[in-house]
């Protein structure tokens, strides 16, 4: 690798950016982040960037209004330094699930985030497993879009759950479903859900396919108030299935979620390190899967020019 400098964003991002230099074998760039009493974000990059090829790597840990600023104050004051180029590493988008005008007099803000990206400089985008895969083309510049797909994979082939199948929460996550049960060479069954309005609340109904005694896995790309799979858990339980587990990349966890999913039969969640787990959300349930090795051999073949298409499987 040649002239790289990774920066983290905010105090959030410092523990995932600091597992991309290790991997990169590279001192964490230096800068100069606090806030001034008007509540101000302030930034100074404290060593030289000219010519560079720069990596900002936010998370996601609330306030996320907040790291949206960090980010876009960072960017400016790199490309008022003169860098070669800046990309983004956003492991989680946010307001990925405000990506379509499916209401009257509603906002499209995942669209309206990637111009605010663009137009603060960054060259490219480095994220992870979209809510809705079609946000890509929302920007007018190179996003690449990694999965934690195999590294979910790996940790369950690891456990060599016996009897199992593959769960489909609703229709539209069947696809994602299909691609997971030919990995573990198991059987699928669908849950018909159907979610009422804003209020995060799914109803489900029955179950298409054969759970009766299984050990059931579902994958979903992030887990937020975890009531829609409480209530998969709950018309998989009464179906007859044996343990549940569930393996997602984006652990959200927001509002009851924590006490949802240690008060449920659920057997284990399985998250990435995308979004910080913070002390309070910490539970004997929940597993984390490292994704910074793979965010850093994607930085390593961007700056070699080298294809990073394989990350993408």
């Amino acid at each position: 690798m040649k002239d790289v400098v990774v920066f983290a964003a905010s105090e959030s991002a410092e523990e995932f950016t600091k597992e991309i230099c290790n991997y990169l074998n590279l001192e964490m760039g230096k800068v100069n982040c606090q806030k001034f009493q008007n509540d101000n974000n302030f930034v100074q990059i404290l060593e030289t960037v000219r010519e560079k090829d720069v990596f900002v790597v936010q998370t996601t840990e609330p306030p996320v209004n907040e790291r949206i600023m960090e980010m876009l104050i960072m960017v400016d004051a790199i490309k008022r330094a003169a860098a070669k180029r800046i990309t983004l590493v956003l492991p989680y988008y946010i307001y990925s699930r405000t990506d379509k005008k499916d209401q009257p007099r509603v906002p499209v803000t995942a669209k309206l985030l990637a111009q605010l990206i663009e137009a603060a400089g960054v060259s490219r985008v480095i994220t992870c497993d979209l809510h809705n895969p079609a946000i890509q083309a929302y920007f007018n510049i190179n996003c690449d879009v990694l999965t934690g797909q195999s590294h979910l994979q790996k940790y369950f082939d690891q456990k060599n759950i016996e009897n199992k199948v593959v769960v489909a929460t609703d229709a539209g996550s069947s696809k994602k479903a299909y691609k997971y049960a030919k990995h573990f060479n198991c059987p699928i069954a669908l849950i018909d859900k159907r979610r009422d309005g804003n209020n995060d609340k799914a109803i489900a109904s029955n179950v298409i396919g054969d759970i009766k005694g299984k050990n059931a896995l579902i994958f979903d790309d992030e887990v937020d108030t975890a009531g829609s799979i409480m209530e998969t858990i709950r018309i998989l339980k009464e179906a007859g299935a044996k343990d549940i587990y569930v393996g997602c990349t984006h652990g959200v966890l927001s509002g009851p979620a924590i006490e949802r999913i240690n008060n449920s039969e659920l057997k284990e969640l399985v998250m990435t390190n995308t979004i910080p787990l913070t002390p309070e959300k910490k539970s004997d349930k929940i597993v984390i899967v490292s994704l910074s090795e793979l965010f850093g051999e994607a930085i390593k073949r961007i700056n070699e020019a080298t294809s990073i298409g394989e990350l993408f499987e």
